[in-house]
This record gives structure tokens, sequence and C-alpha cells, in this order.
């Protein structure tokens, strides 16, 4: 079971690089780091810094736009 998760988990994670130009690749690479990060540490590491990144980042958006919606 580890041998397909790691394979399904690369696979998600090289569709979404190569899907970069679509909207929604992010899920992919999401998708492949939570599946690797079953068994793989570093995976793991990984995606919680992503998560992180992605916190912080949407929580600069909603000021944007909450600043925005003032003006």
């Amino acid at each position: 079971m580890k041998l397909v998760r790691s394979i399904v988990g690369v696979t998600l994670i090289v569709l979404g690089i190569l899907f970069t130009i679509l909207p929604g690749s992010i899920l992919f690479v999401l998708g492949g780091l939570v599946l690797l990060s079953m068994d793989h540490p570093p995976a793991r590491r990984f995606l919680g810094l992503i998560q992180r990144q992605m916190s912080v980042a949407s929580k600069k958006l909603d000021m944007y736009f909450h600043r925005r919606k003032y003006k």
C-alpha cells in the first residue's frame, strides 16, 4: 500500500507542476503531498510549510480586498 500511495502521490505532484497554467493545479500538488506525507516525514514537513504559506497568503489577500472595499 505504501508503494501505491507513493506512486500516486508523485504522479499527482508531477501533474500539478505540469498543469501550472491551469487554475486549481495546486490541488494536485497538495493531494500528492498529503498522500506522500502519510509515509515520508520530509513530505509532512513540506506540507506543513505549504499550508502555513497558503494561510499567510490568504490573510494578505483578505486584507487587500478588505481595504479596497472601503476606498
